[in-house]
């Protein structure tokens, strides 16, 4: 399946001098990926990265910037998002099957393809879903939630159990 937003760089373009790409989303695509990650609309979506081979497979470094409507996740109110993420990317061939490949904290942002190209558009869209707050709240949000009963952290948690239990004790 091809995704949403999708700018291939094909791997045999890509030397060992640094060169810059940029991208950007159009309208449709940016309706595809909203869609695809939940959001309210993606007014823009960019990305700016040098690319060049290394030993240990394809470096893509640069920034990714979007600015998107996300829903309150209480009121489903629209809120207005930027992301302005900095990325550090390490492009490996895809592992046969039944290999397997230990990884260590400093290689989490490696990401294996297959075939002979890199998908940058791909690359940006995770970016900014990443970058983006999983569970964003708008300012009406705490009244919401207080009014349909839900108690805040301070007061569910221990330390609230415990001002409840002092408040108790000061009537008395």
């Amino acid at each position: 399946m091809t995704p949403e937003f999708s700018r291939p760089e094909r791997i045999d373009t890509i030397g060992e001098r640094e060169r810059v790409v940029e991208i950007a989303a159009e309208p449709a695509e940016r309706t595809r990926l909203a869609a695809r990650f939940g959001l309210i609309g993606i007014d823009s979506l960019a990305a700016r990265f040098a690319i060049r081979r290394e030993a240990a497979g394809i470096a893509v470094r640069g920034t990714v910037t979007a600015a998107v409507t996300q829903a309150c996740s209480v009121t489903g109110e629209p809120i207005a998002a930027r992301v302005d993420e900095p990325v550090a990317l390490l492009f490996v061939p895809a592992l046969g099957d039944g290999e397997e490949v230990e990884l260590d904290a400093g290689e989490l942002d490696t990401i294996p393809y297959d075939g002979g190209a890199i998908d940058l558009g791909e690359a940006a869209a995770e970016t900014m879903a990443l970058a983006l707050d999983p569970f964003p709240r708008s300012p009406a949000a705490e009244a919401a939630l207080r009014e349909a009963g839900v108690l805040s952290e301070d007061e569910a948690g221990p330390f609230g159990a415990l001002a409840g239990l002092k408040a108790q004790l000061e009537k008395k």
